[in-house]
């Protein structure tokens, strides 16, 4: 893969590690909710992860990463929409699909 992918999924792991140090260490929806400064930390971060992957996507349309296209198109609600994205999908996000993203990043990465 060229260096550009390495340099977007270097990117995305980035945000993801920003993202966990932003939430609340009890992991506490009511605590994030509450939180204006974390909740727009959390969603700049996903708009990157949507970008980078976007870029990605540009270059490597069959990479393989679980709704890669939901990827990019939640950066754009959230950035486009922002008055329609709940702390409840955010938050879902971030505690169902990060996850499965992170692990999908990491076997990518180890592969090159």
């Amino acid at each position: 893969m060229q260096e550009e992918i390495n340099v977007w999924l270097e990117d995305i792991e980035r945000a993801m590690l920003e993202i966990n140090d932003f939430l609340p260490a009890s992991r506490n929806f009511l605590e994030f909710k509450k939180d204006i400064k974390t909740k727009r930390a959390v969603e700049r971060n996903i708009e990157i992860i949507g970008e980078a992957m976007s870029r990605i996507l540009a270059l490597y349309p069959d990479i393989l990463i679980t709704d890669s296209r939901k990827i990019v198109d939640t950066r754009n609600r959230i950035i486009h929409g922002y008055d329609s994205v709940s702390d409840d999908v955010i938050w879902l996000i971030v505690i169902r699909y990060l996850p499965i993203l992170e692990s999908e990043i990491r076997a990518i990465k180890e592969k090159m």
